[in-house]
This record gives C-alpha cells, sequence and structure tokens, in this order.
C-alpha cells in the first residue's frame, strides 16, 4: 500500500509502485491510470492495461469490458475501508497515524465475515 498527497494524479502514484508489482498478466484500472507512460511501461513489464481512455483522448484505446466490470471487487473494498468514519473524513493530520488506522481497519475487514 502507499498512501500520497490528496492533489497527486492516480497513474503518478500508480507508477510509484510499478517496481514492486508481482508478476500479473493484466492490470484493471480506472480512467485516472489511462496516461501513455503508464501503460507503456505496463507493456514492458509484459502486463496487458484494461483502462477505459479518458474522456479527452481523441482516439480511445480500446479495453476488455468484461474484465473492466470486475473491479468493483476492488470498489467495494474502499467501500468497506470508508465505513469506518475516522478514514472516511481523515481525522487524522499525520501521514502515518491516517495510514496506521487503515492498515488496522484492513486487517478487522480482512477477519471480519
Amino acid at each position: 500500500m502507499l498512501l500520497t498527497e490528496g492533489q497527486m494524479s492516480d497513474h503518478k502514484g500508480a507508477a510509484l509502485l510499478l517496481p514492486r508489482l508481482p508478476s500479473a498478466r493484466h492490470l484493471v484500472g480506472d480512467r485516472g491510470y489511462d496516461s501513455n507512460c503508464f501503460r507503456r511501461n505496463l507493456t514492458e513489464r509484459g502486463i496487458e492495461p484494461c483502462i477505459p481512455s479518458t474522456k479527452s483522448r481523441k482516439v480511445p484505446i480500446p479495453h476488455d469490458k468484461s474484465r473492466y466490470r470486475r473491479r468493483h471487487k476492488v470498489e467495494n473494498m474502499f467501500g468497506r475501508l470508508k465505513d469506518w468514519r475516522r478514514i472516511a473524513t481523515r481525522y487524522d493530520r499525520c501521514a502515518h497515524t491516517f495510514f496506521s488506522a487503515i492498515c488496522l481497519a484492513a486487517t478487522v475487514i480482512y477477519w471480519t465475515p
């Protein structure tokens, strides 16, 4: 997990994690991850991006729509994290305290059916 500043774009934050990604065949991401540089880096690592194009692209890049629909599992996990009021409203000012709260909540969510 990586905690970035609120104004950092998704694809820039993901580029920081790219060297540490485990081997995978596909990466599913939302429109925030659509950048030529990020797509190129994924392809160089042998990972096929499943990212819909932003509306500002003149020529949309095709993606596997059935694979993209399964992205809801990740979205559900973030939704469960936001059930924790402390995380949803970001009470903690220090990044390390906020990140610790996320880790604690994720652990409880993992062990709770």
